[in-house]
């Protein structure tokens, strides 16, 4: 069992989100379904961006110079 140190720091350590983008997402009273969908997309859309940067990493490695 983590001991609340521990998890202090781990909370801590999370960005802040902007208020505009909460605003953006949530456009009135959400239910639990809503709150998991949002969380869901809002998940999918960091993969999908962190994703992209690897693969562009990946393909300036393996693009020959010159």
């Amino acid at each position: 069992m983590p001991s609340k140190t521990s998890t202090k720091k781990a909370v801590a350590a999370l960005p802040s989100i902007p208020k505009e983008l909460i605003d953006q997402m949530v456009s009135g009273p959400m239910d639990a379904e809503a709150i998991n969908a949002a969380s869901m997309a809002f998940k999918k859309a960091l993969i999908e961006r962190a994703l992209g940067a690897e693969l562009r990493a990946c393909e300036s490695f393996a693009r020959p110079t010159g």
